[in-house]
Order: C-alpha cells, then sequence, then structure tokens
C-alpha cells in the first residue's frame, strides 16, 4: 500500500481521557439515577454532539431532558480536562516516526474543535499536526466518513492512501467507509466479531503501528 499520510483521532488515541469520559458519564448517570450504563456509553464512543445527542434521545427515560444531561455530563468532564491529559503508550515515538518519513498528519475527533485543540495544546502536541478536524465542522459524524473525507481533503491527499487510526467502533466504522487503511488500538472497548469481519488492523499500542508500517514508509 502507499501510505501518503496518517489521520488520527484524538481522545483515548492520542490521549488518555476516555477513562475520564467514561468516570464522569456514570456519574452523570448516578445523577439522573439511572444506574450502571457502560452498555450505552460504549454507544456514544466516538461520536459528536449531533449524534450523541440523538442516541441519548432514544435511549433515556423520557424525564431526562437529553441536552441537561449532556451538558451536566460535559461541564464536569471539562473541568477535569483543562489541565493536561496524559498522552497514549506510544504517542510521541509514532509522530517522531512519521515526521522523519516526511508522512503528514490530521486529527479527525467528534470533539469540537476549540476543544480538542486546547487539549491537545494542553498535552504538548496540537503543533505536530497540519489540521485539527474536529466534530462541528461536519454534519454527519462518525460513524459517517465525512470527517476523515474532510481531513484528507485538508491534506491533500486520496483517502485511499491514507491511514485512519483510530479506538472505537464507531471511529473504525467511519475511517473504512472513508476508504482509508484502518489502525485501531483499542482502548475502553475490544472490537467484536462483526467489527473484526472489516478486516482492519488490529494492535496493542501505537509504537506497533511504527513496526507495522515500516515496510509502506
Amino acid at each position: 500500500m502507499n501510505i501518503t499520510a496518517c489521520i488520527f483521532d484524538m481522545d483515548g488515541l492520542l490521549i488518555d481521557s476516555e477513562s475520564i469520559a467514561l468516570d464522569v458519564f456514570q456519574k452523570t448517570c448516578n445523577h439522573y439515577s439511572m444506574g450502571h450504563q457502560l452498555h450505552l456509553y460504549k454507544q456514544l464512543l466516538g461520536t459528536n454532539l449531533k449524534t450523541t445527542q440523538q442516541i441519548l434521545s432514544q435511549a433515556l427515560p423520557s424525564s431526562i431532558d437529553v441536552t441537561e444531561f449532556t451538558d451536566y455530563w460535559f461541564e464536569h468532564y471539562s473541568a477535569l480536562t483543562v489541565q493536561p491529559v496524559p498522552l497514549m503508550k506510544g504517542v510521541e515515538n509514532l509522530l517522531d516516526y512519521l515526521e522523519i518519513a516526511n508522512i503528514p498528519k490530521a486529527v479527525a475527533t467528534s470533539t469540537h474543535t476549540d476543544r480538542a485543540l486546547a487539549k491537545l495544546e494542553n498535552s504538548g502536541i496540537a503543533h505536530r499536526f497540519s489540521y485539527i478536524i474536529g466534530g462541528d465542522q461536519i454534519v454527519n459524524g462518525k460513524p459517517a466518513p465525512d470527517i476523515y473525507l474532510k481531513a484528507a481533503k485538508a491534506l491533500d491527499k486520496a483517502p485511499s492512501t491514507c491511514v485512519g487510526l483510530e479506538d472505537s467502533p464507531n471511529g473504525v466504522k467511519a475511517a473504512f467507509a472513508a476508504g482509508m487503511h484502518v489502525i485501531q488500538i483499542p482502548d475502553i472497548v475490544e472490537p467484536d466479531q462483526a467489527l473484526l469481519s472489516l478486516g482492519h488492523t488490529v494492535l496493542k499500542d501505537l509504537d506497533a503501528v511504527i513496526e507495522h508500517l515500516q515496510p509502506v514508509c
């Protein structure tokens, strides 16, 4: 395969923020007396605000206002991610490798662009990406391919020559639908058989991505 660019998800792939989001989500569910809701959280992984609220509108009891629920969740999550969020294993090694190989990089995250930029700046890696495409920049969020197609266009690369790096099932589906070479580094959710049937690559961490790409970069 001819690789001309790498496009990264952010939460749970570049920065270790999904565990924080899950903890706050469960506390939000407890606040609304909903009990344990890991299954619901897994459905929300990788989605932007619009898609998140669409899913919640179907899943939450009718007595709970979706906007109030998401506002409560995001407000408390934001308070915990103002400070730098730790990088995931292998991030800087992979970014170094891609820069040496002259492979351009972008971020395609469902997080709002301003918040994504702030988190990446706080973690010290925002400057290492040519573009940061947030979920507010597209109409259809993951698992639709829109955000990956937009990132590829920004880099002026054909999607078929880009690697899409993801942790969540919704993100994997988005990058796959965009026609990219997809590598998944699972975080909160391991891929099930239905996802594995896509035929994408699953690796343990970003350090392993370097070995996987060496024959083509």
